[in-house]
């Protein structure tokens, strides 16, 4: 059976101005809730700090849910959100989400991406059943974090081209044939992003409600679809392949948002426009080594594979080529 899901109630509005009386398991980011407990009045039956998305961590925490809980908040990053996704939905209980920035188009999608194997595995959950949005907390946001989410915006430049790819090489399966009008949905969303990033850098209101914005159409054209083609490509799977590289608790936006510009320059587009909306949104784009991006770069060809990712230009490079040299200089994560 076919499901179109749909998006979470979306509230704008103070913390103080939120009533709880349910009990709560409250799934939040390390440092969050010592600043924001004194705005979100929640009763607290239990409390706890996700370190992983890995499926086998977030069971554990399921599990671990005491019987008179009514309700899973989650509050903070991403981690925090898709740990409470997965909890709720284990315990079919309803789930809200407090972001304390916009890293991304957690809040909003009906699958949590989990680690596995050193890849990414979508667990379908069901989406939050209300996301709150207090515009204090996310403008006080590390700039970095608080407009994270424009990489998964502007991810549907490379997305769409290398769902395009596919359809040109015939390599869509059926139910994710190339479709013209959702990629213009999909290329008029990313179009307006380039246009907000400078005042999402700033922590603009206005910006940032358009971001959040941009992110519900995206997510929502994706549901209608039912896979993530239009926004998600070769740029998010290069951020998947680097994470097992990286701290944990690397930002989504750190790793993405360079995968943006080398999946864009391998698709022998001009990177420029791309890194300049970035950097003024604030996503930090210099968090790579480039020992660390060349390793994985030899690596995607097998990965993309291993781990079954729909087709796209990663499939048919050739990591030791001249094409991806240029392409790794021409967005810079290498020197010439």
């Amino acid at each position: 059976m076919n499901i179109v899901w749909p998006l979470p109630r979306m509230s704008f509005r103070e913390l103080t101005t939120v009533t709880e009386t349910r009990p709560v398991a409250l799934l939040t980011s390390k440092g969050v809730w010592s600043q924001i407990s004194s705005q979100l009045s929640l009763p607290i039956a239990i409390q706890a700090e996700p370190t992983s998305v890995d499926r086998s961590y977030l069971e554990t925490l399921a599990k671990n849910l005491p019987p008179h809980v009514e309700v899973v908040y989650g509050v903070g990053g991403g981690r925090a959100m898709d740990a409470a996704k997965f909890v709720g939905w284990w315990n079919k209980k309803p789930v809200i989400l407090v972001p304390t920035a916009i890293p991304g188009d957690v809040m909003f999608t009906w699958v949590v991406r989990s680690r596995e194997g050193g890849g990414a595995t979508d667990i379908v959950t069901g989406a939050a059943r209300e996301c709150i949005i207090d515009w204090d907390i996310i403008r006080a946001a590390p700039p970095h974090l608080r407009g994270g989410g424009l990489v998964d915006v502007l991810s549907i430049v490379t997305g769409l081209l290398d769902w395009r790819y596919a359809a040109e090489r015939n390599r869509n399966p059926p139910d994710q044939r190339f479709v013209p009008w959702a990629a213009g949905i999909a290329a008029a969303i990313a179009q307006q992003a380039f246009r907000i990033a400078e005042g999402v850098g700033r922590g603009d209101v206005e910006s940032l409600r358009l971001l959040i914005d941009f992110l519900g159409l995206e997510v929502q054209l994706c549901n209608h679809l039912g896979h993530a083609r239009p926004e998600e490509g070769g740029e998010h799977y290069f951020g998947y392949a680097i994470e097992n590289y990286m701290p944990r608790g690397t930002p989504h936006s750190d790793m993405v948002g360079p995968g943006i510009l080398f999946a864009a320059a391998l698709h022998g587009q001009d990177a420029y426009p791309l890194r300049t909306a970035l950097e003024s949104a604030g996503v930090r784009l210099d968090r790579l080594n480039s020992h660390v991006v060349k390793t994985v770069v030899q690596e995607l060809p097998t990965y993309v594979v291993e781990h079954n990712l729909p087709y796209g230009k990663l499939n048919d490079i050739d990591p030791s080529s001249e094409e991806v040299a240029h392409a790794l200089s021409a967005s810079g994560l290498v020197s010439a």
